[in-house]
């Protein structure tokens, strides 16, 4: 009875025309979930009470609820009628048939390119009208407002710029002010007190920012989670263990979203934390707040601004991550605030064996990009207190400087017409070596060696480079640089030259240092003596030796190595 009485109801208040041609036939979809048992007892929910109602295979482990097949012009209607009665979530919309892929509900039913539906020929419902109100009136309508009601009014006034108090729900001085300040803003009486229409305009100025956003209650049962999530902006990628990915639809550029499951300790609580700190979707800038059993990390830059927060109970590690364009602070606060108010874990964790086949790569993390330097060099460690010379291309437009990846690093020299800069760790910093420069001339055609990282980051440790002191002076006559025939690449740029003893004998510039276009194995330094000079400017006392003993190329390569450093600049 309670069934037919709905079904009287609904059928009462919707507008139904002539069926159309199937090839007009459209869907209203009302919700989406991620789980087949979900799906199929809120499709049960959604029978006891509307009439149409179809379940559908989305793809990607998403099944649609639906309401149809009908005429394009009919499914307006309904979808009006419905959302105008509250009966189905206000982000409902119209959906070609093309959408929907296997008939889930009701069993039998056939596939979504149906007929439009024939309905009753009743009179259309006149849409609702709220009338305005006398300023007793609306005392009297305000009167009727709910506490949980009367703070979203202070919520919406503060959004607006009006009201800057506490969200109590009182409408004392305060509150008064902020309404008569809106009324006179929006051309209306100023009467402190707002009327039914005016409190619904207010809400709709409100909510006008979330409008293509299409906010959806999703429950992820593989990951464990229930969170409320703006499907108009991000939609179901994949898992790649710790993470459900969420990608950019293409209504907001730069969106994602990740849901972070995953067993788990507080070690590996402490071990997700950093790891998110390594990624590209995690700007350096922003607070980060760390305990035991929670954190929270946010990050802003010029292009994006990240929010990730996790927490471990009873041995699941669940949180989620939201992505946004720079610069759209009211929609992605709003959509924040929905995330963290509706964010419930449920039962269920990722599998840390889910992961994505694409997804393997020194470069990504579970799919996702680790944060890059613009660019990198070597160095070398000068002194025992972790000052470094390297070139002084390898810190040009930085807005910050790292040693190793893992320190960071200030200018303290440069000399431009040698092309070096010199450089001191912000933090404590133990070399495992230091240069040991070499006083004197060094003897024509003797065998020489650079260490550097040719490959950025992607090697552990610097590499060795072998080759000759080919001249004393420049092309040029430039008696700061020695000529050397050696083949090296780029990121070698800053590294150490050191003789057969692993004495240093000058640093290695850029390839094509002054413009010049040379030969592969065609190589400069700036000379020992012409570094020794930049250091004891800058007030560093390097140490000098008259030559060491010839060393085998393995202790060579480890003197090497631990005194050369790997030199980043970051946007």
């Amino acid at each position: 009875m309670v069934r037919n009485f709905l079904f009287s109801m609904v059928a009462s208040l919707l507008v139904w025309a002539q069926a159309a041609m199937a090839q007009d036939s459209v869907y209203v979809q009302i919700e989406a979930q991620p789980s087949l048992s979900v799906a199929e007892d809120r499709l049960r929910d959604y029978a006891d009470m509307l009439p149409d109602v179809n379940g559908f295979e989305l793809g990607r482990g998403w099944y649609g609820i639906a309401l149809g097949p009908y005429s394009r012009d009919e499914a307006g209607r309904v979808l009006r009628s419905l959302l105008a009665q509250r009966l189905i979530p206000n982000d409902s919309y119209i959906e070609g048939p093309d959408r929907y892929g296997q008939r889930i509900w009701p069993i039998g039913a056939g596939p979504a390119l149906a007929q439009p539906l024939p309905t009753p020929d009743i009179a259309e419902a006149p849409e609702p009208q709220v009338a305005d109100e006398t300023p007793r009136e609306a005392r009297a309508s305000e009167a009727l407002l709910s506490r949980q009601e009367r703070e979203a009014l202070q919520i919406a006034l503060q959004w607006a710029g009006y009201y800057n108090a506490a969200i109590d729900g009182a409408f004392g001085r305060g509150t008064r002010a902020s309404m008569s300040d809106w009324q006179a803003a929006n051309g209306y009486e100023t009467t402190g007190v707002l009327t039914t229409a005016q409190r619904a305009e207010l809400f709709r100025q409100y909510n006008a920012v979330l409008e293509g956003m299409d906010i959806q209650s999703v429950r992820d049962t593989q990951a464990g989670i229930s969170i409320d999530l703006p499907l108009g902006a991000v939609a179901f990628d994949r898992y790649d263990s710790p993470f459900a990915h969420f990608e950019p639809t293409g209504e907001v550029a730069d969106a994602r979203v990740l849901l972070i499951s995953q067993p788990g300790d507080r070690d590996r609580l402490a071990g997700l934390y950093e790891i998110m700190q390594t990624l590209d979707i995690v700007p350096l800038e922003g607070p980060r707040d760390r305990n035991r059993d929670s954190f929270t990390l946010t990050g802003q830059d010029n292009r994006i601004v990240s929010h990730t927060e996790a927490r471990l109970e009873n041995g699941a590690i669940k949180g989620f991550t939201l992505v946004w364009p720079a610069g759209d602070e009211d929609r992605r606060i709003r959509i924040l605030n929905a995330m963290k108010a509706s964010f419930t874990p449920i039962d269920g964790v990722l599998d840390p064996a889910v992961i994505a086949e694409d997804s393997q790569s020194v470069d990504l993390v579970a799919g996702l990009a680790i944060r890059q330097p613009k660019q990198t060099a070597s160095g070398f460690f000068v002194d025992w207190q972790g000052r470094v010379i390297t070139t002084d291309a390898a810190i040009e437009n930085c807005s910050r400087i790292t040693l190793n990846d893992d320190y960071n690093a200030e200018v303290m020299a440069t000399d431009p017409s040698l092309g070096v800069a010199v450089l001191r760790a912000t933090q404590p910093l133990a070399p495992n070596d230091v240069a040991q420069f070499r006083d004197g001339t060094p003897r024509l055609q003797s065998e020489i060696a650079v260490a550097g990282f040719p490959f950025g980051g992607v090697l552990p440790s610097a590499t060795m480079t072998f080759g000759r002191l080919s001249d004393l002076r420049g092309l040029n006559g430039e008696d700061t640089l020695s000529r050397l025939s050696i083949s090296t690449l780029e990121g070698d740029a800053g590294g150490p030259v050191l003789d057969d003893g692993g004495a240093v004998i000058g640093m290695l510039v850029p390839h094509d240092a002054g413009g010049r276009q040379l030969p592969d194995d065609v190589n400069f330094a700036a000379n020992s003596a012409a570094v020794q000079a930049v250091l004891s400017r800058a007030g560093i006392a390097p140490q000098v030796t008259q030559g060491l003993s010839r060393l085998d190329p393995v202790d060579l390569t480890q003197k090497a190595t631990a005194m050369t450093v790997l030199v980043s600049c970051w946007e």
